[in-house]
């Protein structure tokens, strides 16, 4: 087990996700402080130890419905995002206070599912998250629900906790959940299902044991925790299935105070990312370079505007480009950080004067190494 432990405690960016069930009391619809304190503790020993933390949180419609004195049950649409208006304000100021409380930097970051797949705004958000984590902030992500409609939304944060970890190349995702891991059936209704600590291929019959919704916040469910596993594994993070309804949910899992299930991803994040830029996308363009910028790109540096030469075709930000040398040799394929418009502008000159010549401030890189996949 301790070998499965590693993949949380020696992990360099973790991502954790709280549901609304944990974060927030089901009768009264309050917000568990003195839980969340415990969990700001386990946080910090992460951050003194090295680690990065994300923290993708429910409870912000939660929270919000008991402020504007809504009924139970099911809530509309336009419900639902007035609850969250409101709750958002009040959990933001719950995890900058009680996270301040650590001496940790927080800062709130909302997603639509569009910030996740569409490639450019993918890379602003991206961008946005890596930087927080180099400044030493603690992000807390939740989905924009003022804003996302029943047709372009998650629905659950189970499934955007791994589209951030898969974001921002987490090594493991740590699902916090009012169950202690994957069971062989729902124990709630079979005390005689089998506990799973360990899970290293999603097959048919592992993913048949998922099951439903039993909270009255919640809207994921075993299922939507298994589809998250689906995305962490394939771009090689770890995912742990862990209980929350104790205190220090995070040092339980460390200690194995608490049972948990690991779903152990084949690859690291770097070399899954690195197959996804060369397999899954069309090459809209072209960039020829130079043979110093070549024998940089080898050495697993980025590839900077002035080791190119020549841009061919056009292409957008976040667009898949081709890299050739000047013979016309096919070194690779990366996602550029200009448009081809803008990329023409700044060939050959140093990253210091792209500012000056652009008018705004772009990345140092044409490509950076983490979005390059060379052959």
């Amino acid at each position: 087990m301790a070998a499965l432990i590693d993949r949380f405690t020696k992990a360099k960016r973790v991502v954790i996700k709280i549901g609304s069930a944990l974060l927030v009391e089901e009768s009264e619809g309050q917000l568990r402080r003195e839980w969340l304190l415990a969990l700001a503790q386990d946080i910090a020993l992460m951050k003194k130890r090295g680690q990065e933390v994300l923290i993708v949180s429910s409870g912000s419609i939660a929270l919000g419905r008991r402020i504007l004195k809504l009924k139970s049950g099911a809530l509309k649409l336009e419900e639902s995002q007035a609850s969250a208006a409101v709750g958002q304000i009040h959990l933001a100021h719950a995890y900058q206070e009680i996270l301040g409380e650590e001496h940790l930097t927080v800062a709130q970051i909302l997603l639509t599912l569009g910030d996740t797949e569409e490639r450019r705004r993918y890379l602003n958000a991206r961008s946005t998250l890596s930087t927080l984590l180099e400044l030493g902030a603690v992000p807390v992500i939740n989905e924009n629900d003022t804003v996302a409609t029943s047709e372009i939304r998650y629905g659950d944060n189970d499934r955007l906790a791994a589209r951030v970890a898969q974001m921002v190349g987490a090594d493991c995702l740590v699902l916090l959940s009012d169950i202690d891991g994957l069971y062989t059936e729902d124990p709630a209704f079979n005390p005689n299902a089998q506990f799973l600590s360990e899970v290293t291929e999603l097959t048919d019959e592992i993913l048949n044991m998922g099951g439903g919704v039993r909270t009255a916040f919640g809207s994921g469910g075993m299922i939507t925790k298994l589809k998250a596993a689906e995305i962490a594994m394939a771009a090689g993070c770890n995912m742990f299935i862990a209980s929350g309804k104790i205190k220090h949910p995070l040092l339980a899992i460390e200690k194995e105070h608490a049972k948990s299930t690991c779903f152990l991803a084949r690859d690291t994040p770097r070399n899954a990312r690195k197959k996804w830029i060369a397999g899954s996308l069309s090459s809209q363009g072209a960039i020829i370079i130079d043979a110093g910028a070549e024998k940089a790109l080898q050495k697993g540096k980025s590839l900077l505007p002035a080791g190119v030469s020549e841009i061919r075709g056009k292409f957008e930000r976040g667009d898949l480009i081709t890299l050739l040398n000047r013979e016309g040799k096919e070194l690779g394929q990366g996602l550029s950080a200009y448009s081809s418009a803008d990329a023409e502008l700044i060939i050959g000159h140093k990253s210091s004067e792209i500012a000056k010549i652009l008018g705004y401030a772009g990345r140092d890189e044409m490509i950076h190494r983490d979005e390059l996949a060379l052959k």
